[in-house]
């Protein structure tokens, strides 16, 4: 359906036009900022979620060596001191 006025269709085209650059603009400007987001967090050097549960697990696991053997230096010491003593 064409409408009779010539400049009303033109106003249309070209409204459909800008709607289609302002999207073009909006995603381009959105993809833009996701990659300034990136390179701005990449410069701060933060860790991925996995790495800090590894290092957190390796912690984790050396406290518990850490324990045991606090336990068997404990139960060795009383030995140690009556060989001194002897």
């Amino acid at each position: 359906m064409q409408s009779e006025n010539r400049l009303f269709d033109d106003f249309v085209k070209f409204m459909n036009g800008a709607a289609g650059t302002l999207a073009g603009m909006g995603r381009e400007a959105e993809s833009a900022f996701k990659e300034r987001s990136k390179e701005w967090i990449g410069g701060l050097d933060f860790v991925s979620r996995e790495e800090f549960d590894a290092v957190k697990a390796m912690a984790a696991a050396a406290r518990d060596e850490v324990e045991e053997l606090k336990a068997r230096l404990d139960a060795l010491a009383p030995a140690a001191g009556k060989k001194k003593d002897g």
